[in-house]
């Protein structure tokens, strides 16, 4: 992985998996570039590779059964000292547009940045995070679903 684009595809491939959402769906968010400039510029394109590598070392390891990547990806990446806290705050920033700061254990291990504080990515992360999708609902005081629906009790879809 070389190039910009090369890295920003594995990590399309990575959020998929973490979220379990599309990549049409996730790209349809418009965050894709938001969230990956945003992991680079708080631990370092050093870092960011280790995940991508790791990511692809997982999928090579499972071999096309997903059942069999969701464990990689576990033993990989989510249970990992260093990759873990970075791609579980991939997770929540997909579902809730922010970006957490590290857990302090973490900064101490491995380094602190200016820029690893808790914040909105984003002026429309919030709106567009994976979450208003996932209760089926929108997110308050933006995305209504229109005039008049109130009148209507409410859909849930079965799962």
């Amino acid at each position: 992985m070389k190039t910009h684009h090369e890295k920003l595809s594995v990590f399309l491939d990575l959020s998929v998996v973490l979220t379990a959402f599309s990549a049409y769906q996730l790209h349809g968010t418009g965050q894709l570039e938001a969230y990956y400039t945003t992991i680079v510029d708080i631990i370092g394109d050093q870092t960011m590779s280790e995940i991508l590598v790791a990511f692809n070392t997982a999928k090579t390891e499972a071999s096309s059964d997903q059942k069999q990547l969701e464990q990689q990806i576990r033993i990989h990446l989510l249970s990992n000292d260093k990759l873990g806290p970075i791609t579980r705050n991939i997770i929540k920033m997909w579902f809730i547009g922010s970006w957490y700061q590290l857990p302090n254990i973490w900064r101490e291990a491995y380094g602190k940045s200016e820029k690893d504080q808790t914040f909105v990515v984003s002026s429309i992360a919030y709106t567009e995070g994976l979450l208003w999708p996932t209760i089926d609902s929108h997110p308050p005081g933006a995305k209504a679903p229109g005039y008049g629906t109130w009148a209507n009790p409410p859909k849930i879809s079965e799962v």
